[in-house]
């Protein structure tokens, strides 16, 4: 099973977001996908409910600890039998046993930072509490970052790029914060099962992480993202994705190539 932590300590990242889109994106290819939302505000759920009954199914369980706890029980209670994908959208300030579990149930991590200088200051923390507190280590998680909702005039925009190039992990890409994210966030959709031609540009944005997700190589430079990288036909993880992800995958790579 895939299972992929979207987390970072620090509030309004844009978690639940990327966490929405790497679901409706599997779901969409057929892929038995489950999302485990463990913030008690439940936003992943309420994006469940107003999901539409044509798309992929998406099982969603609300797996906040009760007030108190400080750990998880019975995982298992809330995966389905057969689940292919998992997504964890783990909530702000995860800490102590309850983050060294998520952690422990994880084969990928996704930490999305967004262009402020408190934010950056934050994950700083976070990434070292992630290996020092979290028990992450290289060997048995892949671990890699993502600058999310940036701005081409974003004051803090270099400053960002600066320090996620200066960790010691994969800085995969850069989500805009395009507004298609919030009418597909609106409707219970994800980037991928809108319209092509208008979502052109963030499903280019996603395309890196998804290689990754797959096990690929990835050229993981910040500038001039080769949107070439992502070839289906040579993926190792997921071979039944091949087939599905060609019929959308070369329209986009045409058109990004005019």
């Amino acid at each position: 099973m895939l299972s992929i932590l979207v987390i970072n300590s620090k509030g309004g990242s844009g978690k639940t977001t990327l966490t929405t889109n790497l679901a409706s994106y599997y779901a969409s290819r057929k892929f038995r996908t489950t999302i485990l939302d463990y913030d008690p505000q439940g936003s992943c759920l309420q994006w469940l409910r107003v999901r539409p009954g044509h798309t992929g199914t998406i099982h969603g369980a609300n797996a906040a600890p009760p007030k108190g706890a400080s750990t998880l029980h019975n995982l298992q209670k809330w995966v389905p039998v057969g689940t292919e994908v998992l997504v964890i959208d783990a909530p702000s300030g995860t800490r102590g046993l309850l983050l060294q579990e998520m952690v422990r149930r994880s084969n990928y991590i996704v930490v999305p930072v967004v262009p402020s200088p408190i934010d950056i200051h934050a994950t700083s923390d976070f990434i070292k509490d992630l290996f020092q507190i979290g028990g992450a280590s290289p060997a048995k998680t892949k671990i890699a970052v993502v600058a999310n909702r940036l701005r081409s005039d974003s004051p803090s925009r270099e400053a960002l790029e600066s320090f996620l190039t200066s960790l010691k992990l994969p800085y995969l890409t850069s989500i805009s914060d395009s507004d298609n994210y919030l009418r597909a966030a609106g409707k219970g959709l994800g980037v991928f099962e809108m319209d092509e031609a208008d979502t052109t540009s963030e499903r280019l944005e996603y395309l890196p992480i998804l290689k990754w997700l797959d096990g690929q190589e990835i050229n993981c430079q910040m500038s001039g993202i080769d949107t070439n990288v992502v070839n289906m036909e040579e993926s190792r993880k997921f071979a039944v994705q091949r087939a599905v992800v060609k019929a959308w995958h070369s329209p986009i790579i045409r058109k990004a190539q005019r």
